[in-house]
């Protein structure tokens, strides 16, 4: 019994090892210099030391312009996802109307179909607005979330009905107790989708990708694609700035790694 749990603890450490080594290397990569990068055989740990890489990506390329557009699409996205999902969820789960389950089915149905096979069609309809190369074409086409619905509609459904009818019998309207009863208990299913939609929405590439037109409405992922130059690439820019991407996700993830947990083994998704 031992040997198992040793052999487990060695396949544990080097399943991390392996998954924590690229991160490791691009933070290495991020301290180096330019011609540092270029060595060979190379170094895993810089002799030299450099800081300069954070500075250079903001006082010689508009890395700030590209931070404060991925920061107001992405929380204006989730924000707008997560009401909307909790509202539609709400719905499907306690409301009864006509072909409520055929409705729900197609609707989780288009899950099925990649983001490109929906990204011309969206286009086509963005592009009829006038929306092209504005905020409320990169915000508005992906707030609704089928994905976002169903697992909403899943914690709701886990949540004893008595408590509704209790706020009923109180007074309590339907939104009163959307507000006050639902949203409150299924904190951990808010907080799993709010993680999920940050992360969907800040490393989004082929939708700001599709939808822009200038710089100056570039999001994180283009401004990383657009430090890469056609003949050579400072590796050591790009990394920097990858750096300075992946920051506010693991700062989402800590602050709300308690009530992910809890989201993800009420709604079944552990696997």
């Amino acid at each position: 019994m031992k040997a198992k749990k040793i052999v487990l603890y060695v396949l544990l450490f080097a399943f991390a090892i392996t998954t924590l080594l690229p991160l490791v290397w691009t933070i290495s990569t991020s301290l180096k210099t330019r011609y540092a990068t270029l060595k060979y055989p190379p170094e895993f740990l810089p002799d030299e030391v450099s800081f300069s890489n954070y500075t250079t990506i903001f006082n010689k390329y508009p890395f700030g312009r590209f931070l404060f557009n991925s920061f107001l699409v992405t929380l204006s996205t989730v924000f707008l996802q997560v009401v909307v999902a909790a509202m539609a969820a709400y719905a499907f789960a306690r409301f009864d109307f006509k072909y409520k389950e055929l409705l729900f089915m197609f609707y989780i149905a288009t899950l099925m179909f990649p983001f490109q096979v929906k990204a011309i069609p969206l286009y086509l309809i963005v592009r009829s607005f006038g929306w092209i190369n504005t905020y409320q074409g990169l915000i508005l086409p992906k707030v609704f979330s089928a994905f976002g619905v169903f697992l909403l509609r899943q914690s709701i459904l886990s949540t004893p009905k008595d408590y509704d009818e209790s706020a009923a019998m109180d007074g309590a309207n339907r939104i009163t107790i959307f507000l006050k009863i639902i949203l409150p208990l299924n904190k951990g299913a808010l907080a799993t989708l709010t993680i999920f939609a940050f992360m969907d929405s800040w490393n989004d590439y082929l939708w700001p990708l599709i939808v822009t037109t200038t710089q100056e409405m570039m999001t994180i992922p283009l401004g990383l694609a657009s430090l890469q130059g056609r003949w050579t690439t400072q590796w050591n820019l790009v990394s920097a700035g990858t750096v300075v991407s992946i920051i506010p996700i693991l700062i989402v993830y800590i602050v709300a790694q308690k009530w992910f947990i809890e989201g993800i083994s009420a709604t079944g998704l552990k696997g």
